[in-house]
């Protein structure tokens, strides 16, 4: 891939976690990986103080993009995955995973919130997922 497409596309992963981050203010982190989970754009809310290192939060993203792939082959028998979530005493954790035409994860959106945000669904369905639907569009 030409250093250009490498650029423009790190450019709109970026700008995608900006936007994302400020769709609600429970919205504590938005990072966008690859497939191998490598992580191309990141966003975190301002003040904010992480709870892991930026190697424990790449180390994440791996492993999380390793499960979308466990979940896409379920899809079959239970549906699209619209994403998957976790609700642990510090946050909630979600994940989306964008895929092309032939359901091949191409991407993972990798969200956190607040431990106490009570329409993490809500947002995601009305807010978030909207937003990664004009990512799609814009992707290769």
């Amino acid at each position: 891939m030409p250093i250009i497409v490498i650029k423009i596309l790190k450019d709109i992963f970026q700008e995608s976690c900006d936007r994302i981050i400020q769709l609600d203010k429970s919205v504590r982190f938005a990072g966008l990986a690859n497939d191998e989970g490598v992580l191309l754009g990141v966003a975190e809310r301002e003040g904010l103080k992480p709870l892991l290192t930026p190697e424990q939060r790449a180390q994440y993203s791996i492993t999380a993009a390793t499960r979308q792939y466990t979940r896409l082959r379920w899809q079959y028998h239970l549906g699209k995955i619209h994403y998957a979530s976790s609700h642990y005493s510090k946050l909630i954790r979600a994940t989306i995973p964008i895929t092309d035409s032939d359901n091949t994860l191409n991407y993972v959106l990798l969200l956190s919130f607040d431990a106490k945000t009570e329409n993490v669904h809500e947002i995601i369905a009305a807010r978030i997922i909207p937003e990664v639907k004009k990512l799609s569009k814009k992707l290769p």
